[in-house]
């Protein structure tokens, strides 16, 4: 496997292919890439020159790293949940976040919250009933 950016990309594919395996990058960008650096989409990654392969990683560092972009969505989370604020607690809760109405609509969202909660009072009686000696 050649390491590109972070990730081990397969080398028996075709080179526009294993690009596609970095967050971030799909075919479109993987074939400009390959065309402002003039190497042929239909080569191998076993078959690269090491100056191509350093071409690409010089090329895919000038990109914003994926695992970057991941991580500061999740911090951003996070912190909404951190000071309370009205998408945090919707994003605690695992209710839309983006103001779709709650109604009729997210029924998966809710089952899965009613589960949770029948749970929690099932516990909560069978607690009651231990203490009382039932």
């Amino acid at each position: 496997m050649a390491r590109i950016a972070g990730i081990d990309v397969p080398r028996d594919k075709r080179v526009v292919i294993s690009l596609t395996y970095i967050y971030g990058v799909g075919l479109k960008t993987s074939q400009q890439i390959l065309s402002e650096l003039n190497i042929d989409e239909n080569i191998r990654v076993k078959d690269l020159t090491e100056e191509q392969l350093s071409s690409i990683r010089n090329e895919l560092s000038k990109m914003s790293e994926g695992a970057l972009r991941r991580e500061t969505a999740l911090v951003n989370i996070k912190r909404l949940m951190e000071i309370g604020c009205d998408r945090g607690i919707h994003h605690r809760k695992g209710l839309p976040v983006r103001g779709q109405k709650t109604r009729n609509n997210a029924k998966t969202a809710k089952k899965n919250r009613k589960k949770l909660a029948s749970s929690v009072n099932k516990d909560k009686k069978s607690n009651k009933n231990a203490k009382r000696g039932r």
